[in-house]
Order: structure tokens, then sequence, then C-alpha cells
């Protein structure tokens, strides 16, 4: 005689394989004509066929500290309490740091919070109500959180309601210009890990990073434009733009280089201009090429010392005067982790005058490095700590892009644990 096992709700396996499917079809279908604002209602209503309940959406703020639900409406930054969880020192902010699957307390296994996560760029949690959840559930949670994070990030570019959701203060013209231009945060694959942080989030003016994938080439780039005005921001945005133009033409980091020079010069007649590394790194071989435009050198951690990639560098991009440019290369080995980053990081100074300096910022990162810490969590960090370090006020940009090359390829979960993916839930 065959027998039906009952799972949770007391419903079969098959039963639960049902509405499991008709779940992930009825929200795919639904999303095609729906609004970031409309996504929470049709999700909570329809992970109610697995079991689970009054689901809500929270989103990460732009620095990466607070957790706000998302709402039709959202209040006005500044405008007083919507609802904010603090990242540190609340159990949803830890399943936000660590990438973990967590119940809301010991005791309480009815209520969970889950990374909300796309591809490995996180964007915040899930507030799930699962009574008596199992690994089914568990699963159900994780694989919910990956299609509402895909529809999150589909629908946000038209959505004004999730700008002013991750905002907590009003953002100057060049910053939204920034924010606007740059790649997602985070960015992993079993080959490559690659995640950056910027400040001041909301007042950024001539810094932007850069980072993309042709074959089994990354293309790496970081730009610190002169002045703190929107002239800065302007200048920045064509130095990122003329360069991924040039490298869609197949151009090298030394003719790309040239092109923003010549680009620069056409627009401001030699009176702005923008420092900048431009590196390729061959993601099967660790061969790194880069070149120098009057930026400091990158930096590669190597297990707990640091090496500066020695490389004189060349004019500005900007100033007319780049005949030609010097290309560098290296190799690296496995484990490394290459740092780009501009002066903001090393050279500001708190208000005793003391510089953060290269020493403070690499030991920061190989004391967290040991702490396994997912690679955006260490950068997060980082940047908090140095917002700390001078009084919450900055006087110049600060960026950093962070490229782990692991020298081979990762299984599926070094992966997760690098960059914040929450593992399976165990059998």
């Amino acid at each position: 005689m065959t027998t039906h096992r009952k799972s949770r709700s007391g419903r079969t396996a098959g039963e639960l394989a049902a509405s499991r499917a008709a779940m992930f079809g009825a929200l795919i279908s639904a999303s095609h004509a729906c609004t970031l604002e409309q996504v929470p209602g049709l999700v909570s209503e329809q992970a109610g066929r697995v079991g689970l309940r009054d689901v809500l959406i929270y989103l990460a703020d732009l620095q990466q500290e607070v957790l706000s639900p998302l709402v039709a409406e959202p209040e006005p930054a500044g405008a007083g309490e919507r609802g904010e969880l603090r990242i540190d020192g609340t159990v949803a902010g830890r399943a936000f740091q660590h990438g973990r699957i967590l119940p809301a307390t010991v005791r309480d296994t009815e209520h969970w919070w889950v990374p909300l996560v796309d591809d490995t760029d996180r964007l915040g949690v899930l507030r799930v109500t699962a009574p008596g959840a199992d690994r089914e559930a568990l699963l159900d949670m994780e694989r919910l959180a990956g299609l509402v994070a895909l529809l999150v990030v589909s629908k946000r570019p038209l959505s004004d309601t999730y700008a002013r959701l991750i905002r907590r203060r009003r953002m100057s013209v060049s910053a939204e210009m920034e924010w606007r231009l740059m790649p997602q945060r985070t960015f992993a694959t079993g080959r490559l890990v690659v995640s950056a942080v910027m400040e001041p989030a909301y007042d950024v003016s001539g810094d932007v990073y850069d980072y993309a994938f042709g074959g089994s080439t990354a293309h790496l780039a970081i730009f610190d434009a002169m002045g703190h005005d929107t002239a800065a921001g302007l200048t920045a945005n064509l130095a990122l733009t003329t360069l991924r133009n040039a490298r869609h033409e197949g151009a090298g980091p030394d003719a790309s280089a040239l092109r923003i020079d010549e680009a620069l010069v056409e627009l401001f007649g030699g009176e702005r201009f923008a420092t900048g590394i431009i590196a390729t790194l061959d993601i099967p071989g660790g061969d790194l090429a880069w070149v120098n435009c009057g930026h400091h050198p990158p930096v590669v951690v190597r297990g707990r010392s640091t090496i500066e990639l020695e490389c004189a560098p060349d004019l500005p991009m900007g100033t007319g005067l780049l005949p030609e440019v010097t290309v560098w290369r290296t190799q690296l080995q496995p484990g490394d982790r290459l740092l780009l980053y501009t002066d903001g990081i090393t050279e500001a100074r708190n208000h005793r005058g003391q510089e953060f300096g290269m020493e403070r910022f690499t030991d920061f990162l190989i004391r967290h490095q040991a702490d396994e810490l997912p690679v955006p969590e260490t950068l997060r960090r980082l940047i908090l700590h140095h917002l700390r370090y001078h009084d919450q006020r900055l006087r110049d940009d600060a960026t950093v892009l962070l490229v782990e090359w692991p020298g081979g390829t990762l299984p599926r979960e070094e992966v997760e644990a690098l960059s914040g993916i929450p593992p399976e839930p165990a059998a």
C-alpha cells in the first residue's frame, strides 16, 4: 500500500511542491505589470501558499546603517520614525551582515529574518512568520528572498519611493549623478569577488569606481576628479563614461586613459582633471595590468602584509599633456586582495590633525579578514570606522574598490561566505 508522508501544514510533499510552483509562477506573472510599491502586498499574498505569512521587506539605507520597511509612501528623510531597525545590534542586522537566516530570538522560532541579496549585492532583509519552520520552509524563505531581490532591483530604477526610502538626509546633485552611474557595490563568482564603498555618501563629488567583465578579463577603475563641487561630478562622470566607451571598442587601459584625457580637454579646456587607476585582471592567471594617472598606486594585501605596487605615475587625465601612458604589470598570488582607493581614505585628518593613514587602513582590513566576515561587511565596517575617526565629517571623498582573487575556482560554500549569500539550510 502506498503512503504519502505529511509535511508542514499537514500537506504532502507533492502538495507543497505544487503550492511552491504556484507561488513563484504567480509572482513572476504579476511582476510584469506592477510597481515597486505593489511588490510587498504581492509577495505577502503569494507567500501564504507555502505557509510563509506576514512577509515584510526591509531595505538598507545608502550607508548601510539601518533597515527600513518598504511601504508605498515612506516618510521623507529626517521626518522622524519610519519603522527603522539598526543594522548594528539587532538580529535583523546580524542576518544582513553575515548572510544568515536567523530566528527572531533563540526562543522565538516563529519569526525569521532572511537576507535579501541580488547576485551578491546586499539589499536588506525579509521578515517572515513561519511557525515550526523546517528545512523545506527555510529553503522556501531563501528562494523567495532571491526572487524578491530580483523584483526590487528590476523595479527600483523607476521608483522615487526607493530613492526616498534608502536616504536619511538630502543628497547633493553630484552624489545623485555618481550613484546613478556606478555598478552595484558587490559582485562575486567562484573566480573573483569585487566590492566597493564610497563616502560621504550624500555629498560625494569627484570619486567614482567601476568594474566590468569581458570573457576571462575583469576591468577595474577608480577616479578622483579635481574639486568638491558639481563640476567635479561632471568631470568624474565624463571620465567614467569615456572609459566605458573606449573599452567597448576594445581599447586597453593606456588607450582608454588617452581617450579620457582628450574628452576632458575638449570639454574643460585643461581646467579640470582627474587622477585614476585603470586596470585589467586576467581572472584565470592573475596577471594584473594597469595605468596610473596621477593617482595613489594599487596595494595588495597578502596574508598579514601589504605590498604597494611600484609605478611612477603619469600626469592626471584632462591636462592635455599625456603623449603616452605607461602600462605596469604584476602577478597576483592566490588569496591576494587588491585595493584601489582615493586619498580621502588615507590622507584625511581628524580634528586633532592626525591622518587615518595607510597603516591604519590596511591593518583594519587584515584584522577583519581574520574574522572571516563577508567582503562587503568588512568594507562596511571599514567605512564606519573611518567616519568615526573623523567625527562623522569628511572633507574629501573616500572610496575603496577591493578585489579578492582566490587563484582558482572556489566551491559554492566559500563564495557564499565571502560575499554574504545565505547558505543552503542543512538537511
